[in-house]
């Protein structure tokens, strides 16, 4: 009798047990793994609950030492100061940064995935070369262009208004190329051709074909920008007042507007600013995470 013989490249039969929980243990996390998730996550979350804890207290609560660790009952009245504060405006800031931060935010992904789209899938002249020009204005830093945007602003007489905070972004070229970057990948030829066959046109194809499919891309792209729009603080402290906050510029006016720091009133209003983006995130993190998975999946 002969003894069967083996493929190449393949285990002997009593060793493939071994290499299969081999290559499974290859992916399993070790103690120090977990300790190091743990340590980043307690870094990461602490600033987050200690402003918490420091808005529920007095101001002794700053300088004690060790720093405190449960919070305390003043939440409600110190929030109450802060929203009462004339000068700082808190609640016109928040508004105002909601509105701003949201209009940017749809414009940003609606023309990111426009031109990521036409970018990655249509063919026309100097395609290549406007797509360069937009990665180089990636490398220019904001604070090079304070000044002229700001003579700008003045010229248009925009300045103390949110179209100032607002127009100046509504395109990012960073937003155009991660969308043309997931594009390649995500959406295949034939699904456009197909579409074409079908008597769509390009409208209709990128509305109706393109843009479901970079849904997971685009969820990620808007909640980075509404993050980065309501945390920004440089260019609205440049071009608006008092007057016409943003949070950012309210929380500015709570921590320097006085002889005295408030640093209870300081912590209150971080914390109060905090909360939308917290429910932004909870409201479309699943999604958000579960669009990832999709694309990863159907890529």
């Amino acid at each position: 009798m002969t003894r069967p013989r083996s493929v190449p490249g393949t285990p002997p039969p009593g060793k493939k047990g071994k290499v299969r929980s081999a290559s499974s243990a290859l992916w399993d996390a070790s103690p120090l793994t977990y300790l190091a998730l743990i340590i980043t996550i307690v870094l990461s979350v602490f600033p987050i609950v200690w402003s918490f804890i420091v808005a529920s207290r007095d101001n002794s609560a700053v300088t004690d030492i060790p720093p405190p660790l449960t919070p305390g009952p003043n939440f409600f009245d110190n929030a109450q100061r802060v929203l009462d504060n004339t000068d700082a405006n808190f609640v016109y800031g928040l508004i105002n940064s909601a509105i701003v931060s949201s209009c940017v935010t749809l414009s940003v992904v609606f023309f990111s995935t426009l031109a990521g789209f036409a970018f990655a899938k249509l063919k026309f002249r100097g395609k290549n070369a406007l797509l360069l020009i937009i990665i180089l204005t990636m490398m220019i830093p904001t604070q090079v262009n304070i000044i002229p945007l700001y003579l700008l602003m003045v010229k248009f007489d925009w300045t103390n208004t949110l179209q100032a905070v607002i127009v100046p972004f509504l395109v990012k070229g960073f937003g155009v190329f991660m969308i043309r970057q997931y594009a390649e990948s995500a959406i295949s030829d034939e699904l456009i051709e197909a579409a074409r066959v079908d008597g769509a046109s390009t409208w209709r194809t990128y509305w109706s074909v393109v843009l479901p499919a970079l849904r997971p891309a685009a969820a990620v792209l808007g909640l980075l920008t509404f993050m980065e729009t309501w945390n920004d603080f440089l260019w609205p402290y440049v071009v608006l007042n008092g007057d016409t906050p943003t949070v950012q510029v309210s929380l500015n006016i709570l921590a320097t507007g006085y002889y005295k720091t408030d640093y209870v009133q300081v912590f209150t209003g971080t914390a109060l600013a905090i909360v939308p983006l917290l429910l932004v995130f909870i409201a479309f993190g699943r999604q958000i995470i579960g669009g990832i998975m999709e694309g990863s999946v159907k890529a």
